[in-house]
């Protein structure tokens, strides 16, 4: 069963997309999360360190981190700094809706997730012209007046054209800002997520990558802040979802995920979604 407590989906989007001006001026712990929707982070001030996933990311004034839905990640403040960040979060059928097969808007998140750099780093005029969109957006979002809504979501819109043009045209740009935790653990949890409908267990990881049983369980909870079983659990969880999104039968999506017990299934979804997987959908 997955320890909330350590790993747990944090936060609601029933909405198109929802804008945040945060400022924190104290130390805020977190546990390590996800969502559901993806999150843009543009970061103004302060000292922070992002982890996704097993890597590390110092956030510098004006970067734009983008954290797709469903991956693990905790910021970490540094003491005696005023930490100031814009956040976006993005439901992916908004997106869908204003973009096709050539302009899928979502596909910057896709991209920084198969990279496995997901952050964005501005350059020059580029870094004004980001911090402008944002600011329109949150204009537009706290205003009233003629097509309020429909203004602000036309700034969403262009924000996430610039950004998809941007990472397009310079794939491996931010590369240097990512400090990876441990590359062992990083293909330990890439195998998992190409083999989740298969027997995961701690032997047969700490075999394929010629770890000890010890070693594996102890670096690993270092690392991302869970077990290799609740990180296990959680990924086949999200890639039940995802397919039953997707309208594949919850049997199906199961036993494609890597679920061999249909009631360890039921109870595992319903104690991460707060619902069966048929009222979720």
């Amino acid at each position: 069963m997955l320890d909330k407590s350590e790993v747990g989906k944090r936060g609601w989007l029933n909405e198109n997309y929802r804008l945040f001006h945060l400022r924190d001026s104290r130390i805020v712990k977190l546990d390590y999360h996800y969502h559901e929707f993806d999150k843009l982070v543009f970061q103004l001030g302060g000292r922070v360190t992002y982890h996704i996933e097993g890597k590390s990311y110092p956030l510098q004034p004006m970067d734009v981190l983008l954290v797709s839905r469903n991956l693990i990640h905790l910021p970490v403040m540094e003491p005696g700094q005023v930490y100031e960040r814009m956040v976006l979060w993005i439901n992916r059928d908004f997106l869908a809706r204003y973009g096709g097969e050539e302009t899928d808007l979502a596909a910057c998140f896709s991209l920084t997730a198969q990279r496995g750099v997901h952050l964005h780093r501005p350059r020059g005029e580029e870094r004004e012209r980001y911090r402008a969109l944002f600011e329109h957006i949150e204009a537009a979002s706290g205003g009233g007046g003629f097509g309020a809504q429909l203004l602000a979501d036309t700034w969403v819109l262009q924000l996430m054209i610039a950004l998809n043009r941007d990472i397009l045209a310079a794939p491996d740009q931010a590369a240097e800002a990512v400090y990876r935790f441990d590359p062992k653990m990083e293909a330990v949890t890439r195998y998992i997520r190409g083999h989740l409908e298969e027997e995961l267990s701690i032997d047969r990881l700490a075999r394929t990558f010629f770890l000890s049983r010890y070693y594996l369980m102890h670096r690993f909870k270092e690392v991302y802040g869970c077990t290799v079983h609740q990180y296990i659990r959680q990924k086949r969880l999200q890639r039940a979802a995802e397919e039953i999104r997707r309208g594949v039968p919850v049997l199906k999506a199961a036993e494609e995920a890597g679920f061999g017990d249909y009631s360890v299934f039921l109870r595992a979804f319903r104690a991460a979604y707060g619902r069966s997987p048929r009222e979720w959908k």
